[in-house]
Formats: structure tokens, C-alpha cells, sequence
């Protein structure tokens, strides 16, 4: 969110009163939440706050928008209109930090440390909504960018055994292509390029040069290995539809792809786990699970969160603190990933409520072994979006040199 944005929210927010607090006057705590999770799968997640909410004998106004800049360009619209929602969704990056730093959202820290968050929630995460010391959100889950979901029918066709090597997924991609199948399945968003990116520079550099390179680094971008990366995003690109057929798809529409066999596989966050699922599909049965190739040791973290704007309404400030401790609740964790398809933030939840994918993810949190950072979580928001424009666009349009990329690349990382 841009920091005009924020100055507005903030000076709208503590000056006048909100003129719809008439309709939250009803039993209960009421909140109005502004999300962006609105595919089958995201939506039957949420769910399960809903109900449990309602359970309570609360109201949930729901408010859902498009993507993630649907939700702020909301979240803007209702600043202009003189009142902030009561919760809405967010990415606990590192971006983030701009809102409490500004001032604008509630910190909910009473309710972790009477819960005792810290002792529960992995210390990356809870370093990721803290702030000064105090915390700000609440943790829904936590994804990994990282994985690669294969076609069960697709791959036995083929011949071939899901790729553990960047030499075996190439040469597999070429029989799934024989076969008449789409070998990699894709939308048409640029976000989605690149998380396949993020996985090849980890290949490419490893972990200290992913590390740097995520976070802004901009000289280590005119390294000769970020070349080779981006010929190997360019050879990638030979295995899915042009953009012209796919610019209308989602990564959704990509994962039921695999599912049905009609593409091999799918470099996709586990968000797609739950998609498939969502659509009848069943792991070990219709589609298969790994981390990407010469990824198997990280985990690229994305951690969803709830934030929840200050506001005057009377007994929202309640209604918020009881709301986070609500999506903290271990049962809760529990069902909604198992339907969102990710991991609870709560390291103290049975695991024999996860598949087989959720499980090995698990492991990996409670080992605290290989967690970084996934690039839209590392880099401050605008150079993020910068970082997917152009490797998107190099990707879809083929209408630039690696040489050129990697110049704009290092542009926009000065610009830090």
C-alpha cells in the first residue's frame, strides 16, 4: 500500500467517525473483512473462520476483491468514504512493517502473549508479524512457493518418474510434450512466472546469493550466473501456451489442468494442493508432490495474515483482538489448511490431520531447517512488483534479451 495511502487512512481514520456503525448495532461482535481469497479452494478455506466466527455468535460482513491489489484499492475506497474495515487480509512481509511503524492498525500483542504465541509460532513467523516488540498480525498459515505438482496420468504416459533434477524435468517435459499433453501448465499472471524464476536463481546462485538477491542486492544481479538463470526462464517458456491462449487463465485453471492430465505438471505455491483438492482430485492418486528441483533443502515462505486497522467504531478494538485469537485456535489451524492446501502457523497441532505433502512440510518448519524468505515476502512491496513486471514480461513476450533483463533488473534494485 503506497504511503499516501496510508497518511490518508490514517488522518480519515482517527478524524471522523464512521458513518455505517449503525450496522454493525446487532448481538454479537460484527466485522467487516476485505480478503482476496475467492477461489473454490480459498473460499471453502475460509469458511472455516466464517463458522467459527458465527459459532461465536458473531457477524462476519464479507468483502471480497479480486487479488491483492484489488484488496488495497478497496481498503482505499473506503478510507476515501471516511472508515477503515475492521480486518482485512495481508501478507506479513516485509513490507508490512509500514503499518504499524505508521500507526494505523491495532496491535494485538495482549492476546499473543496471553496465548503464548511466541512459544508455539516458529520464530520466523513471529518475527514476521511483530513490530518494535509488539505483535500486529494474526497468522492464518503458512505456504511455500517451491513446489512442483506432476500429473500422476501425464507422467505415466510418458514413462518417465517425477523430476528431481533440473536435467530429469526438462527431459520429461520433452516426452509429456510427445505424448500431445501440455507438459507445464501456467495462467496468464505474471506472479506466477515468477515463482518459477525465484526456484531457478536458488538453483543458480544457492542459498546465500538467493538470500542476497532477494533482498535488493543489486550488484550480485550483473553476476554471469543471473544470465544463465534467465536462459533457463526462457527455455521453460518453449513447454506452455503461448500467452495469448493462457492470458485469461488463472494459476487455478493450471492446477485443474494437471489434475485432469491434460499438463505434466505445474511449478506452483502449495495453494495449489488445495485447489485440486477442492476439485476431486487426490495426492499419490491423480497428481504428486515434491519440491522443485535442488530446492528440496528450502522452503520459500509466504505467511498470510490478518491485519485490522484502527478505527472509531465502538467495540471494534474488542471484536478484532477476539477475531486473532480465533484464527490462532489450534482446531481452526488445522481445517482451514487443510483445505487451503498450506501449513498451520502453530507448530503444536496433530499432524495426522495433513496429507502426505502437508506432513513433509511440517517437518521441515519444526526442523527450522532451509526457511527463506519467498521474494514477494522479502523485497519492500514496489520493488516486488517491479521484480514480477519484468521477469513476467521477458518470460510472456519474449521481446528482450537476457542481457536487457538483467540491466533493468539492477535498475530497479538501486533504485532501494
Amino acid at each position: 500500500m503506497r504511503r499516501a495511502i496510508i497518511r490518508t487512512w490514517l488522518a480519515t481514520t482517527l478524524a471522523t467517525a464512521a458513518p455505517v456503525a449503525q450496522a454493525f448495532a446487532a448481538e454479537g461482535m460484527a466485522v467487516d473483512v476485505v480478503h482476496f481469497w475467492v477461489s473454490k479452494s480459498e473460499a471453502a478455506a475460509l469458511d472455516v473462520y466464517r463458522k467459527a466466527w458465527a459459532a461465536a455468535g458473531n457477524q462476519w460482513v464479507d468483502m471480497p476483491a479480486e487479488n491483492k491489489v484489488a484488496v488495497q484499492r478497496v481498503v482505499s475506497d473506503r478510507i476515501a468514504n471516511g472508515y477503515a474495515p475492521a480486518v482485512m487480509q495481508w501478507n506479513a512481509n516485509e513490507g508490512s512493517r509500514e503499518l504499524p511503524e505508521m500507526g494505523i492498525v491495532l496491535d494485538i500483542d495482549d492476546v499473543a502473549q496471553a496465548d503464548h504465541w511466541r512459544d508455539v509460532i516458529p520464530a520466523t513467523v513471529f518475527d514476521r508479524i511483530s513490530s518494535k516488540g509488539k505483535v500486529y498480525f494474526a497468522p492464518t498459515n503458512i505456504h511455500a512457493e517451491n513446489w512442483l505438482w506432476t500429473s500422476t496420468a501425464a507422467l505415466a504416459e510418458a514413462g518417465v518418474k517425477t523430476p528431481q533434477t533440473w536435467d530429469e524435468l526438462f527431459d520429461a517435459a520433452d516426452k509429456i510434450q510427445a505424448t500431445g499433453r501440455r507438459a507445464i501448465a501456467l495462467g496468464g499472471a505474471r506472479w506466477e512466472v515468477s515463482l518459477i524464476f525465484n526456484d531457478i536463481v536458488y538453483h543458480k546462485f544457492g542459498p546465500e546469493g538467493y538470500a542476497r538477491l532477494m533482498s535488493g542486492d543489486a550488484e550480485l544481479v550483473q553476476d554471469p550466473r543471473m544470465i544463465e538463470a534467465l536462459d533457463m526462464l526462457l527455455r521453460l517458456s518453449d513447454y506452455v501456451e503461448p500467452i495469448e491462449q493462457r492470458k485469461d487463465k488463472t494459476w487455478a485453471d493450471a492446477a485443474a489442468a494437471v489434475g485432469q492430465g491434460k499438463a505434466g505438471m505445474q511449478f506452483m505455491g502449495d495453494w495449489a494442493k488445495g485447489e485440486l483438492a477442492a476439485r476431486g482430485y487426490s495426492v499419490d492418486k491423480d497428481f504428486d508432490c515434491s519440491l522443485v528441483p535442488d530446492t528440496s533443502i528450502a522452503y520459500f515462505m509466504v505467511i498470510d495474515a490478518f491485519a485490522f486497522p484502527l478505527t472509531n467504531r465502538e467495540g471494534t478494538a474488542q471484536a478484532q483482538q477476539a477475531f486473532a485469537r480465533m484464527v490462532l485456535d489450534r482446531d481452526n489451524q488445522v481445517a482451514f489448511s487443510r483445505i487451503k492446501g498450506s501449513l498451520p502457523v502453530r507448530t503444536d497441532v496433530d499432524p495426522s490431520g495433513l496429507d502426505r505433502c502437508g506432513k513433509l512440510g511440517l517437518e521441515m518448519i519444526k526442523a527450522h531447517k532451509g526457511e527463506v524468505s519467498a521474494q514477494s515476502q522479502a523485497m519492500p512491496t514496489q520493488m516486488s512488483e517491479g521484480w514480477i513486471a519484468v521477469v513476467g514480461d521477458f518470460f510472456n513476450n519474449r521481446n528482450m534479451s537476457p542481457q536487457e533483463v538483467q540491466k533493468r533488473l539492477h535498475d530497479l534494485l538501486m533504485q532501494r
